[in-house]
């Protein structure tokens, strides 16, 4: 059911994105009220795709896992959960990927995101992701660690990237998990 509301919110973002933008309406309203015009608009349509329960651990995730790295840093992050969303060994939701326990570190801590522009960032790159955005960057990873811990695990996967400082893996040899 997940993978049909993830398929759904897609195509409605597509969808929206390529609606001229109408100019009756409460957001269409909304859009010219505010500043930025059409471009708000379209960002209250994407908005109103994602779950907010998504949008939240997404963001969460990204901030507390990558929120020193470089966008693309942050990008892989958010693909390596999507990637593992659609993967069949791992919970099928955003939220139940994030919540997975021993799978991110920042779990169990406080978790205030106390740095506002690091939260906002975190929380565009999350929602560009739960929106669509391409997966290109870790060739389908679904595994990442820092590069100062060494652990175990990384001996059995293939390593697909290394971006900032997370190094990235997927099972096997050569199987791909998504890219859209």
């Amino acid at each position: 059911m997940s993978k049909l509301l993830k398929r759904l919110a897609h195509v409605g973002v597509c969808v929206a994105l390529a609606l001229p933008a109408l100019p009756a309406g409460a957001m269409a309203q909304k859009a010219r009220a505010s500043a930025g015009g059409p471009e708000r608009l379209i960002q209250a349509r994407a908005d109103a795709a994602v779950p907010g329960a998504a949008l939240q651990c997404m963001t969460e995730a990204l901030y507390f896992e990558a929120r020193g790295e470089p966008v693309s840093g942050q990008r892989a992050v958010a693909e390596v959960i999507l990637n593992r969303v659609d993967h069949p060994a791992f919970p099928n939701s955003v939220c139940g990927v994030v919540n997975q326990r021993g799978q991110f570190s920042y779990k169990g801590g406080s978790l205030r995101m106390r740095e506002r522009g690091a939260a906002m960032r975190a929380e565009k790159i999350a929602l560009e992701a739960l929106s669509g955005a391409p997966r290109s960057l870790t060739d389908g990873a679904t595994y990442f660690h820092t590069t100062y811990v060494k652990p175990s695990w990384a001996k059995r996967f293939t390593r697909t990237t290394r971006i900032g400082s997370h190094i990235f893996y997927r099972r096997g040899g050569g199987q791909r998990v998504a890219s859209n």
